[in-house]
């Protein structure tokens, strides 16, 4: 995992200068999420694998496919992933392509672990009470994690906010060893 991520940094770092001198990030980011899903499904990697099919061959398969076969950067992009044989690492292309748009935008994502699941208002309003807390607009992503018994756990870069009961527990059993 790790070593894909160094694969794919300079390719998503390429493809961000491209996309923000061209003032079209959010063109790019559905790009590359429409490529990930497209080199994720199971027919395709059979192709990618195979060595009867040629580089040429399979850019031209994921241009057609990108629903923008006309568009000389993405092609040009495309080719390049197929010459270095590269369609494995698209989707941590584009997860870090979106972690700079997000950067790059002052937006900020926020892991939110909760005991129970959260439905959009009350995310919403979570949301705007931990922008305050943590002095910037947040992107939330929530998970259910039984264990912190109630409230939640939010992580966003490497600040965490722990309101949980497991994390309250947690605290009182130092407390009372010290």
């Amino acid at each position: 995992m790790a070593e894909s991520v160094t694969i794919a940094r300079p390719y998503a770092q390429a493809v961000f200068r491209l996309a923000k001198e061209g003032r079209s990030l959010a063109e790019w980011s559905a790009r590359l999420r429409r490529l990930a899903a497209i080199a994720a499904d199971p027919e395709m990697g059979r192709v990618i694998g195979n060595p009867k099919f040629s580089a040429r061959r399979i850019a031209e398969l994921f241009a057609a496919l990108s629903g923008e076969p006309e568009n000389r950067e993405l092609a040009a992009f495309i080719a390049l992933l197929a010459e270095n044989r590269r369609f494995d690492v698209l989707t941590e292309v584009s997860a870090i392509f979106e972690f700079l748009k997000s950067e790059d935008e002052g937006v900020r994502e926020a892991l939110i672990t909760s005991a129970f699941p959260i439905d959009e208002p009350a995310l919403a309003a979570l949301l705007k009470k931990l922008e305050a807390h943590f002095g910037s607009r947040l992107q939330g992503r929530v998970e259910v994690d039984p264990s912190l018994i109630g409230g939640v756990r939010v992580a966003v870069g490497d600040r965490i906010f722990d309101a949980s009961v497991r994390g309250k527990l947690d605290a009182m059993t130092v407390a009372l060893k010290n």
